[in-house]
């Protein structure tokens, strides 16, 4: 995206997509690649083909338990 095309987002929808999870401050890649206006799908391909651009701890993948929490907490306040 090009800074004569960005748009801009509010830090209030940003803070909102902010989750706490293993004690760390996080952004599903799905928010994520909604900030960035692609798919998630090709989120993680840019990042999977990059891997050495990204510190070690950017990237992790959730639990089950994980999971079943997230979508239960959104779709309460979703």
């Amino acid at each position: 995206m090009t800074a004569s095309k960005a748009a801009v987002v509010p830090v209030e929808h940003i803070a909102l997509s902010i989750l706490v999870l293993r004690s760390q401050k996080v952004l599903l890649d799905t928010e994520l690649a909604e900030l960035y206006g692609v798919s998630t799908k090709a989120l993680n391909q840019a990042v999977k083909r990059n891997v050495e651009r990204f510190p070690g701890d950017f990237t992790f993948r959730l639990s089950r338990q994980e999971v079943e929490t997230v979508n239960r907490s959104r779709s309460v306040t979703g």
